[in-house]
């Protein structure tokens, strides 16, 4: 049986359900969406610094008949509260496992771009829910990851207070997508811009976000993850260096690498189609 077949295998037309759901971790309230059949297996995904749930509609959309899908926000960012900071990796995987325990979830695929990549990388070593782990462009840190370029650094953290937000973030969104898809999908891009002055994280919160992958080192711990692994990296990530998903997939036993030739950071959004399919297939072996 190839790996389509076994994808084709769990598209059982079940109804769909979508809630919204919230828990509490101590002062902290998680804001999540709970989204697909129940009985279906799990996948958890899991935002880059700063973006709330928006970030997987490309996903979401492809995948909730097939999957019962929790999409939580960061603390922070989108319905979920925001506590002083700055906050940690360890902090936010604990707040995702509170997430797994209010949905009832023993079990669950993690993916995670970016930060959420960190969220599942400490998890997948300091809790037994996680069964499978999807990392995109992402770092495990520690001296031998490969660090955002200072100039492309100074973009993403420009701190003048003068720039109108809409500004400010439409500047932020060039090194994470491609001239070519900003051009041709500009619609699809003011629509990005929006969802993000509505839902992402404050100045502060993000801030706090930041610190926590500042921070975040679990690269003498990769030789303890068992879990099958996808890693996703894009060759032209401008914010993550793709050395790092050669360096996670060296380093985790059971790991896989996939890269995008010349695609962005945000390349679960350019191209989509591609990684949904990839994702699904990856998922289907895991179960096989």
């Amino acid at each position: 049986m190839t790996r389509l077949d076994k994808v084709e295998n769990v598209k059982k037309g079940r109804p769909v359900s979508r809630r919204m759901e919230a828990t509490k971790r101590g002062d902290v309230a998680i804001g999540y969406d709970h989204v697909g059949p129940e009985d279906a297996e799990t996948i958890v995904f899991l935002e880059r610094l700063g973006y709330s749930r928006w970030m997987y509609n490309w996903q979401r959309q492809d995948l909730k008949e097939r999957y019962e899908l929790l999409v939580p926000d960061n603390r922070g960012t989108g319905t979920s509260t925001e506590p002083d900071g700055p906050y940690t990796i360890a902090e936010m995987a604990a707040d995702l496992d509170a997430v797994l325990a209010d949905a009832g979830v023993d079990q669950a695929h993690l993916v995670g771009a970016e930060m959420g990549g960190m969220i599942a990388l400490q998890y997948a070593l300091e809790y037994d829910r996680a069964i499978s782990l999807t990392l995109m462009a992402t770092h495990p840190g520690g001296p031998d990851a490969k660090p955002t370029p200072e100039s492309v650094h100074e973009l993403l953290y420009d701190p003048r207070p003068d720039l109108d937000e809409e500004v400010r973030i439409r500047k932020r969104l060039q090194p994470m997508l491609s001239d070519s898809y900003r051009d041709r999908y500009s619609e699809t891009v003011d629509q990005i811009v929006e969802w993000r002055v509505q839902s992402d994280a404050s100045e502060r919160a993000r801030d706090w976000q930041a610190a926590a992958i500042e921070d975040f080192d679990v690269s003498e711990r990769l030789e303890e993850i068992e879990l099958p692994t996808l890693v996703m990296s894009p060759t032209g990530d401008e914010v993550i260096p793709s050395e790092n998903g050669e360096l996670l997939a060296d380093r985790i036993p059971n790991a896989e690498l996939l890269t995008f030739r010349n695609a962005p950071h945000l390349f679960f959004i350019e191209e989509a189609i591609q990684v949904n399919e990839h994702l699904a297939m990856f998922l289907a072996d895991v179960g096989a």
